[in-house]
Formats: structure tokens, C-alpha cells, sequence
């Protein structure tokens, strides 16, 4: 009975993600004019700067969503009652709006005559060239991403015993040993979990990267989007470049669920 019942879902993923992947990896190993090859392959260390820039943003981007998220995560879990959903819903209530409409709202309010270089200007201190820039990428990726690494805190910074917490501080810690020492180690399955939800797409994104970063600052969404829309259409080189992320991605994941493995062997021991 219960086979049956996976059969829907069986039938979903063979469709929508394996058929799909197959396809990918045959037209990487695919040339134009038919027959295998690995051409499309070697021919992927020329984007090796598309690549460097999209890890370096990526990187860059995750590490500012865990250190805003941090002590907001554990804000909200440490409230009650009403204020916890306040807090929570105003966390999600980004994720409710289309990210296409959010992320053109930061360019109306980048742009060298959008809203903030007009205050600036009221003040004297404008305009100032934000748009088109890697900081604008790294500016939407925070926003649009930062919740993904909210929820993943709280979810396991409000199950913290606060009695660790009292008896750490009666026994002379401060706030910082107390984060240090307790808090960040008892949170670092949700550290991990946020990471990986943060980074996969930000090193994929291209939406963000194309309307606030601009031509100069080409990421490696860009790229692969590039290859199948357009007049470089080329999908043949298009899959490798999907396929190498894939596989990139693939590592990535792998390497964070080994840590948050050992983080809860730790916890249970």
C-alpha cells in the first residue's frame, strides 16, 4: 500500500529530475555536430574567473547573512508568546513577496538617481555609485537569502535548555563565554544547515547578479543562462558549465553534511 501511494512522487522526480539531468549530462558530452566529446568540458577552465567571483560573492554574501542572522535568530528564540510570532512573522514576511518584485526594488533604490542618492543629495553627500556594482550583488543576495538563515538558526537556538545558560553564567561565565562556549556549539547543526541554504543559491543566482550587478560583474548563473537564451544559445556548452556546478554544489553539501554529522555525534556524546 504504501509503494502505491509513493507512486505519484516516483513519477514526479523521474520526469522533472531525472529526465532533466539526463539531458544535461548528455548534451555535456555531446558536440554540435553529433557523437561524444569532452570538448565541452576542457573548455570550462576559461571561465575560471566566472567561477572565482561567483564563490568569492557567494562566500562573502553567506557570511554576513550568518553574522546578521545570529543575533537575531536568538532574539527571537529567546521571546514568548506573541512577540516570538511577531518576530517570526516579520522574519517571513520578505519570503512572501516575489523575489523578482524585491529584487527590482533594490534597483530603483541603487540606481545613481533612485530614492537613497536622492537623500543623499538633500544632505550633501550624493550621488554615490551603487548599481552595477559587486557590492549591490552581495547587497541582494543578503536580502533576499538572509531569512534562509534566520529560520534555520531559531529552529535550533529555541530548543536550547536555558538552564545551560544559567548555570554557565553562575558559574562566572560572561556573555561572551556564554556564546562562545554554549550557545555557538549547541547551534552549529542550524549554523550548518544555514550555510548550505544560503550559499547553493547565491553561487547560482542570476537574476540578482544581472539587474543590480551588471555586465562587469558576470556570474556563473549568468553565464549558463547565457548558453540557452539568446544569440550564444549553445547548450551543449551550457549542460558542462551546469554540470560542473552541479557537481560543485554537490561537493559542497557533502562536505557540510559531514560536519553536521559530527556536530550531533559531539552533542551525543
Amino acid at each position: 500500500m504504501r509503494k502505491r501511494m509513493a507512486t505519484p512522487y516516483l513519477i514526479w522526480i523521474l520526469l522533472f529530475t531525472l529526465v532533466p539531468l539526463g539531458m544535461v549530462v548528455y548534451y555535456a558530452f555531446t558536440a554540435k555536430e553529433g557523437g561524444f566529446t569532452l570538448q565541452n568540458l576542457t573548455n570550462i577552465p576559461k571561465y575560471a574567473p566566472v567561477f572565482a567571483r561567483s564563490i568569492w560573492l557567494a562566500l562573502v554574501a553567506t557570511a554576513l547573512c550568518l553574522v546578521l542572522a545570529f543575533p537575531v535568530a536568538y532574539r527571537i528564540a529567546r521571546s514568548t508568546g506573541n512577540r516570538q510570532r511577531t518576530l517570526l512573522l516579520l522574519v517571513m514576511l520578505p519570503m512572501w513577496m516575489n523575489f523578482l518584485l524585491c529584487t527590482r526594488a533594490w534597483m530603483t533604490l541603487l540606481e545613481d538617481t533612485g530614492l537613497i542618492n536622492r537623500f543623499l543629495g538633500l544632505i550633501g553627500l550624493g550621488p554615490v555609485h551603487m548599481i552595477n556594482t559587486q557590492g549591490a550583488v552581495i547587497l541582494g543576495m543578503v536580502y533576499n537569502y538572509l531569512p534562509f538563515m534566520i529560520l534555520p538558526l531559531y529552529s535550533v537556538m529555541v530548543k536550547i535548555d536555558r538552564s545551560v545558560i544559567e548555570a554557565a553564567r553562575d558559574l562566572g561565565a560572561d556573555g561572551i563565554r556564554v556564546i562562545g562556549r554554549i550557545i555557538i556549539p549547541l547551534s552549529m547543526p542550524g549554523i550548518i544547515s544555514g550555510i548550505t541554504m544560503v550559499f547553493v543559491p547565491s553561487v547560482s543566482t542570476f537574476i540578482i547578479s544581472r539587474w543590480l550587478g551588471g555586465s562587469s560583474n558576470l556570474l556563473i548563473g549568468d553565464l549558463i543562462e547565457q548558453q540557452f537564451i539568446g544569440s550564444a544559445y549553445d547548450p551543449y556548452a551550457g549542460s558542462a558549465l551546469a554540470l560542473v556546478l552541479m557537481v560543485l554544489m554537490l561537493i559542497i553539501m557533502a562536505i557540510m553534511n559531514l560536519f553536521d554529522s559530527e556536530d550531533i555525534e559531539g552533542a551525543m556524546i
